[in-house]
């Protein structure tokens, strides 16, 4: 019976070690499956930042994609299409013609006269008297040939230099002498184009040769203006 006994003993110890063992190595099992799983979850976060980076840094940002889609189109500003060389078309007529050459003189008269007025100096001083000089002559010559086709020249500024002329009372040193020359510059630059459109266009004898003859002066005062306004 001793013997029997300790025989069963012996297989009942056997087996709970064996169970153990097994339970040990199932909870080794479900470890390391755990820690695969969450290695794989930790790997797929690291993807899907690693993806949402590369996302991030190649996203072109609103402002840069409408400048491209505006160079790829060739649309330029505004302020680049606008025309500033101050061209004007021919008069339809000829009296027309000879009342806007009147009117250009007297804003540049006046205008000077304006200056001088109030104490213009130096540079300033100089193209005002040369200003008033010059267009004071063309005047003449153009009284002349309107007086002998029954055109009354008007003896004033138009309505736009009168009001120019108003924002000049305000101004005074170098504000009004750059105001004076920066107006001088867009002043005979439309003349110009004034002059030279009309003469395309007349066939009168009298306007041609003084069209001829005044273009040269207005183009000699508007190259004296572009430089005498950059210093």
């Amino acid at each position: 019976m001793k013997r029997i006994s300790m025989s069963l003993l012996c297989a009942s110890l056997m087996t709970l070690g064996a169970c153990s063992s097994n339970d040990g190595q199932t909870t080794s099992s479900d470890t390391n499956t755990n820690s695969e799983v969450a290695g794989g979850n930790a790997g797929d976060n690291y993807m899907n930042n690693a993806t949402n980076g590369d996302t991030a840094s190649t996203s072109m940002p609103a402002d840069a994609s409408a400048a491209g889609s505006a160079a790829a189109t060739g649309t330029a500003p505004a302020d680049m299409n606008a025309n500033s060389s101050g061209a004007t078309a021919p008069h339809s007529t000829d009296p027309e013609f000879m009342m806007s050459a009147a009117h250009s003189d007297q804003n540049e008269i006046q205008l000077s006269k304006l200056v001088l007025a109030k104490g213009a100096t130096g540079m300033t001083k100089q193209h005002a008297d040369m200003m008033i000089k010059d267009h004071t002559k063309s005047t003449a010559d153009l009284k002349a040939i309107a007086q002998k086709k029954g055109v009354t020249l008007p003896t004033d500024m138009d309505a736009e230099h009168k009001a120019i002329a108003k924002q000049m009372e305000t101004l005074s040193g170098a504000e009004l002498d750059k105001k004076f020359m920066d107006q001088m510059v867009l002043d005979h630059q439309k003349t110009l184009n004034t002059l030279k459109a009309h003469q395309t266009m007349t066939k009168d004898a009298d306007l041609q040769g003084f069209i001829g003859k005044v273009t040269p002066v207005v183009q000699g005062h508007l190259d004296m203006s572009k430089k005498h306004s950059d210093m």
